[in-house]
């Protein structure tokens, strides 16, 4: 099954880059889509695998906050999460009201959307006493981002699996930097997940979709491109760029 794979590619997330400790209390960012509930349902399983094999014991809550693009009913997927007894704690918000009031071009900021949903599922996170969240982005949004840096920020670089930020005093963790979306979409589909759609009006249109699609045509071409890809952002000692010769 495509879950147990899924599982595996968690665990070695998590020893290579030491994501949970014995005793945390992790808080999973919950948005209704496929990867945030799948990261949810796996970090539950990961639990008890954890403290059997690795000899670590942790917490989990996911926390969904309503951006109030629109009407959602998130009853379905709150009852799954409930049926296997994971906490589920959900808050509305102002996002989609402040996002409208700061459009640029007629567009929704994404950047700002991005800001603003991360800094309310950490107030909420530190308000139920967690000192780590979780966000399921994968390895094909690694990717990604790594093109989008090169493309339009001339710098190769793409997000940590884990990182501490200092102003809210909290650990940013990413337990799926090694699993694939597609996997995420069959595991989902295994599961039987409920999946919310995204009310955003910029689904699907964004600089992020097109380098998206940009990689899908590579990958057809050459179907080991996306492993390699993945490979190339953790394979340190192949690392070969321009050094500026330092001055004499």
């Amino acid at each position: 099954m495509t879950i147990k794979k899924i599982l595996a590619q968690t665990r070695k997330a998590d020893e290579m880059f030491n994501l949970i400790e014995d005793g945390d209390k992790i808080a999973v960012g919950i948005s209704g889509g496929k990867d945030s509930s799948l990261l949810l349902y796996i970090m539950h399983l990961y639990q008890y695998l954890a403290k059997n094999s690795l000899n670590k014991s942790f917490e989990l809550v996911g926390i969904h906050i309503n951006l109030n693009f629109g009407e959602e009913d998130i009853s379905e997927l709150k009852a799954f999460f409930e049926s296997y007894n994971i906490d589920f704690y959900y808050e509305e918000s102002k996002i989609a009201d402040i996002l409208k009031l700061n459009m640029k071009k007629n567009k929704i900021d994404c950047s700002l959307c991005s800001t603003l949903k991360k800094g309310s599922v950490i107030k909420a996170a530190k308000m139920l006493n967690c000192n780590k969240v979780a966000f399921a982005h994968h390895a094909d949004d690694a990717i990604e981002t790594m093109f989008l840096n090169m493309i339009y920020g001339g710098r190769i670089a793409t997000f940590d699996p884990k990182m501490y930020l200092t102003n809210s005093d909290t650990t940013f963790i990413r337990p799926f930097s090694l699993a694939f979306e597609n996997d995420i979409r069959k595991a989902c589909k295994e599961m039987n997940i409920p999946i919310i759609k995204s009310g955003c009006p910029n689904d699907g249109y964004t600089k992020r979709q097109e380098v998206k699609e940009l990689l899908h045509s590579i990958y057809h071409k050459y179907p080991g491109a996306k492993e390699n890809f993945l490979l190339s952002l953790y394979n340190h000692e192949k690392v070969n760029l321009y050094i500026e010769p330092k001055a004499k």
